[in-house]
C-alpha cells in the first residue's frame, strides 16, 4: 500500500497551534476516502526515541487504499493531494516547514493497534537503493525503565553507522507508543547496523527475553520520492 510520512516543523510562536492540529486534523484525515490508515504523532529530540519531546516538530503517517495511487503530481500541490486542502492550508497559514516521504512497503512483520495497515508486502530486495525503515512498539508499563535505559546508547550508535542518512523519533503516546523512522543508503547498510552492531543486537535479545512490548512492528520501504518545502 502506498504510504506517506510527513514531518512538520512549526515556528516557535505557532507551537500552540501544533497541539490544536493534533486534535482537529483527525477529522479531515478520517473523512478522506483515499486514506485507509493514519496516525498523527509527536516527535522526540535528536532524531530518535527521546524522553524529551520536540514541540516544534510533528508528523503525519498515512496509508492509501489504492496501491497504484499517483504520487507524481506537482510538488506544490502534494500536501493537498495527500491530506486535503484544509491541512495544506493550515501548514501555509502557520508557516510550517514540511518534509514528505512517499513510500512503498516491501517487507515487514507485526501489528499497529491490532492491524496490518500496509497490506500484503511485495518483495523487493532493494539492496542498491535508499530504503526507509519504521520500527515501532507499544511498551509495557512495567518495562518502561528497561526500555529507556537501553535505547539511548543504540540511538547514538545508529547516527554514526555506515549508510545512515537521517531519522525521526515519532510517537502517538509519549514514552509508551514509540517509533523510529530511519533512512539508509541501502538495505545492506541497515542490516549491518541492525544485526552486526553488538549494542543493537543485545537490545533485540533483551526485548524478546524480557518481553518489553505488548505489540511491535518492523517495516522496510522503498523510497519513491522525497519532497522538502519551506515555509
Amino acid at each position: 500500500m502506498r504510504t506517506s510520512l510527513t514531518i512538520i516543523k512549526y515556528p516557535l510562536y505557532f507551537i500552540p497551534f501544533a497541539f490544536f492540529a493534533m486534535a482537529i486534523h483527525r477529522l479531515p484525515l478520517w473523512l478522506n476516502k483515499k486514506i485507509s490508515f493514519y496516525k498523527l504523532m509527536g516527535t522526540g529530540k535528536n532524531g530518535t526515541f527521546d524522553k524529551m519531546p520536540d514541540l516544534h516538530q510533528w508528523a503525519i503517517l498515512a496509508v492509501f487504499n489504492k496501491d497504484k495511487y499517483d504520487f507524481t503530481q506537482n510538488e506544490k500541490e502534494l500536501i493537498s493531494t495527500l491530506y486535503g486542502s484544509f491541512i495544506a492550508g493550515w501548514f501555509r497559514l502557520f508557516k510550517c516547514e514540511v518534509r514528505t516521504y512517499l513510500l512503498q512497503p516491501i517487507e515487514g512483520h507485526g501489528l499497529w493497534d491490532g492491524k496490518n495497515p500496509f497490506g500484503e508486502f511485495k518483495k523487493n530486495e532493494g539492496a542498491d537503493e535508499r530504503i526507509a525503515v519504521i520500527t515501532r512498539a507499544t511498551i509495557k508499563l512495567n518495562k518502561l525503565k528497561y526500555f529507556w535505559a537501553n535505547v539511548a546508547p543504540v540511538a547514538v550508535k545508529m547516527c554514526t553507522a555506515k549508510g545512515f542518512i537521517r531519522s525521526y523519533g515519532v510517537g502517538e503516546i509519549p514514552w509508551i507508543k514509540q517509533a523510529t523512522f530511519s533512512v539508509w543508503e541501502s538495505k545492506e547498510d541497515m542490516k549491518a547496523f541492525a544485526y552486526g552492531m553488538r549494542e543493537h543486537a543485545d537490545v533485540i535479545k533483551k526485548t524478546r527475553k524480557q518481553q518489553w512490548y505488548s505489540e511491535d512492528m518492523f517495516v522496510r520501504f522503498k523510497i519513491i520520492n522525497e519532497f522538502a518545502t519551506e515555509k
